[in-house]
């Protein structure tokens, strides 16, 4: 495809007003240094606050950043595949809002695309990949529940993955197609639908450390953690019912 951007940056985004500016600005610094064409994508996810318009501001000043103005609100997981579909990058990588991993950790991930790789993750958990770092310890009880959660989440859907969830994930543009159209999940639990839908389609997933700064305004409560749970339980009986109907390479 002729100017098809390199790399897309979905960025999903709800209520941000306090903290998109600063991501934004981030995302752009880097961006800007970079030799590859590219394209940064908001999702907003029904957002109520100012979120949409400072996006709509930044268009004037920020090169290739596209806002879809989603206005009821649907799931991040909802969003994250909106933007995921919608880009037109050879590289689809989606971010938090919060700039938790920040965009300079591509730079690991790059060479594993250009041989070949069609998807690459970011890990918080050193046992994944060493040099991966949390800049402060999760709170005891998210460090506890996350720790039985992955218990589950490598028995019933990835396994040999410790980190699922860290919210940097990059995808090829085939992969992301296959992965995402065939995704149900709205909410929390996308993360580990998309890593086993990938396993099960026979792309092999790639691991990079990143090092993480936790934002102690994340929206993620306690009813999302339980909530990431059932539907994991959910993704894994579709697996076993073939709910996707998905055509397995060969």
């Amino acid at each position: 495809m002729e100017n098809q951007p390199y790399l897309s940056v979905i960025i999903p985004a709800y209520n941000e007003e306090k903290r998109i500016s600063k991501t934004l600005l981030a995302v752009d610094e880097y961006l800007q240094k970079q030799s590859f064409e590219y394209e940064i994508l908001v999702v907003s996810d029904g957002s109520t606050d100012k979120t949409a318009q400072i996006i709509t501001d930044f268009q004037k000043s920020i090169k290739s950043l596209k806002l879809v103005d989603n206005k009821a609100n649907h799931g991040k997981g909802w969003v994250t595949r909106q933007g995921m579909l919608a880009a037109l990058g050879q590289v689809r990588l989606f971010m938090d809002a919060d700039n938790a991993t920040t965009l300079d950790h591509f730079d690991k991930m790059k060479p594993y695309f250009e041989q070949g790789a069609n998807v690459v993750i970011g890990s918080r958990d050193s046992k994944d990949a060493k040099g991966a770092k949390q800049a402060v310890s999760q709170p005891g009880l998210k460090r506890l529940l996350g720790n039985a959660g992955n218990i589950l989440i490598q028995i019933f859907a990835v396994w040999g993955v410790w980190d699922t969830q860290c919210g940097f994930k990059a995808f090829s543009a085939q992969a992301a197609k296959d992965i995402f159209s065939k995704s149900k999940i709205d909410r929390w639990g996308f993360d580990i639908e998309a890593l086993a839908l990938a396993r099960k389609l026979k792309y092999k997933i790639d691991i990079v450390p990143v090092y993480w700064i936790n934002d102690p305004n994340s929206k993620v409560s306690m009813k999302g953690y339980l909530m990431t749970f059932k539907e994991l339980f959910q993704v894994w009986w579709w697996l076993v019912t073939d709910a996707y109907k998905l055509r397995i390479k060969k």
